[in-house]
């Protein structure tokens, strides 16, 4: 596959209906055309890794992720993001989603932001470098395109300057 031609079906491992009734939602003029696919430029143990997830996790510093907000506007998801330090330790963050049952994130943070196994594939020598920052947001976003204003740009901005060549994404 050429590199002109190469996407991501980002619906791949749907089941077609549920497919389709996902698109039914996504303005066309929106979105338009297939996801590019960026293949890595270096190798893999070269690269510098974040993780990212959509699960609402948090720094107990932080401000938490607005449910209040959905609760009384179910279709409103909060568009923020949080900045999750690679050293941070479990005792540090709190999680905050309406959507997800957050108890085992609270056992164990590398459940859905893997910043510990990131650490050890480093140390390996499997990645180069676990990303100083890891990235969380509120994973509930129904047709809010201001959300990748918010959050997203933000978020590819802060890896470009911190030299991330890849990310793992955990969606909640």
């Amino acid at each position: 596959m050429s590199k002109e031609h190469a996407t991501v079906d980002g619906f791949r491992f749907l089941p077609p209906g549920l497919t389709a009734w996902i698109k039914t939602f996504i303005p066309a003029d929106e979105f338009d055309g297939p996801i590019p696919f960026q293949p890595l430029s270096k190798p893999l143990s070269k690269c510098t890794v974040a993780a990212v997830t959509s699960a609402g996790i948090s720094l107990a510093s932080d401000p938490p992720f607005d449910m209040e907000r959905e609760k009384k506007e179910p279709n409103w998801g909060d568009p923020t993001y949080r900045k999750i330090p690679q050293t941070t330790s479990q005792a540090d963050i709190r999680v905050n989603h309406l959507h997800i049952n957050t108890s085992y994130i609270l056992e164990d943070i590398n459940v859905m932001l893997p910043i510990g196994h990131l650490q050890e594939l480093a140390a390996e020598g499997i990645i180069g470098l676990a990303a100083a920052t890891a990235y969380s947001f509120y994973g509930f976003q129904w047709q809010r395109s201001e959300f990748l204003k918010e959050a997203i740009e933000p978020i590819a901005d802060r890896m470009h300057a911190e030299g991330v060549d890849a990310a793992i994404l955990t969606p909640a």
